[in-house]
């Protein structure tokens, strides 16, 4: 058999969140959480591959009592993180009066003092779970903005994974020149690991569309702000078909790239649980598209599978000059600080 010609570290993980996927709103009060039994269909893929999985955790999931049995049941039987996810708009303290159904609020508007609270609130349940400190986050929807590294830092979070290279929204995140590769960022004298969801474009000319404030900045804005959605492949299963999957490894591999970032979320494991995925057949389907990713990469490259803070420990110590952030760096992409 001939060895691989490539080697890749891969990072597994799963948005384990409440119900509401895909549907427009998440419930602001009293969300449902059923969807996390779902976690028991990726026990054989982590079998077969001998993977790891980061479970990226909301405040509802670990404040249900049946939602972490079903945790802890992964924890014991496969290597397991657990690690954060904002979900900003019902973690507490919520806003009087709020209800369900409401427009999303982007949390780049939101009060500082605010954020910071919701973040103590989501690493104090996450601690009262986990009997120990979480370090590894993921803000929901990706929507991370350059002045929330320094809650991350204080929050305790050591790897950050909401950066979405190549994603400009007008009122949300610009992350548009992120690095595709993980990266440090220094904030406030502490080191964070910064670990992109892998992307790369479609052709090489895209990555010049991004806005700006000269002659035809509308038109670049417009396209800038929908790149994602047809200029952009990513490890992202529950938008791509196999053959993106495949492309975008082949592509990041070549220009040098070592860590894969794959995600998708813990209602796609549950039939109905969001609209893509209407029945048993559905979430079979996708499910086997991943296996049929995976099957295929591990039998191209090398592959180590990874935690975030696995990741992490040798991260630090092989890449130290891979870094971004201090004074330097203190203006720019909301994927820096």
């Amino acid at each position: 058999m001939v060895a691989p010609a490539v080697s890749v570290e891969l990072v597994l993980s799963i948005d384990v969140e409440e119900e509401g996927l895909f549907r427009g709103a998440y419930a602001r009060t009293k969300p449902t959480v059923r969807n996390v039994a779902g976690l028991a269909r990726l026990s054989p893929l982590l079998l077969e591959f001998a993977l790891p999985v980061s479970l990226l955790c909301t405040h509802s999931v670990f404040t249900d009592a049946a939602a972490c049995r079903s945790l802890a049941g992964m924890c014991a039987r496969h290597r397991v993180e657990i690690g954060a996810h904002l979900h900003h708009w019902n973690t507490p303290p919520v806003a009087a009066g709020s209800e369900d159904g409401q427009d999303y609020e982007s949390p780049g508007r939101a009060p500082a003092s605010l954020l910071q609270a919701r973040l103590e609130n989501l690493f104090a349940a996450g601690r009262a779970f986990l009997g120990m400190p979480l370090t590894s986050f993921r803000m929901g929807k990706w929507d991370l903005h350059r002045w929330h590294w320094p809650l991350l830092a204080e929050a305790g979070v050591l790897v950050d994974a909401s950066v979405r290279p190549l994603h400009y929204a007008p009122q949300g995140p610009d992350h548009f020149y992120a690095p595709a590769d993980p990266y440090v960022v220094n904030v406030q004298g502490r080191a964070l690991l910064e670990v992109p969801l892998s992307c790369i474009p479609l052709c090489a000319c895209l990555r010049h569309v991004r806005p700006s404030a000269g002659a035809g900045g509308g038109v670049r804005m417009r396209l800038a702000s929908s790149l994602w959605r047809w200029g952009v492949l990513a490890l992202l299963p529950v938008y791509h078909p196999l053959w993106a999957m495949k492309a975008v490894t082949k592509r990041y591999l070549a220009r040098g790239g070592k860590v894969l970032s794959l995600t998708w979320h813990s209602s796609e494991m549950m039939p109905g649980g969001t609209p893509h995925l209407p029945d048993v057949a559905a979430v079979e389907r996708f499910l086997e598209k991943i296996r049929s990713y995976l099957r295929w990469l591990t039998g191209w490259a090398a592959v180590q599978g990874r935690t975030f803070d696995e990741l992490r420990q040798t991260w630090n110590t092989e890449h130290a000059a891979s870094r971004t952030g201090g004074t330097d760096a203190s203006c720019g992409g909301d994927w820096r600080y």
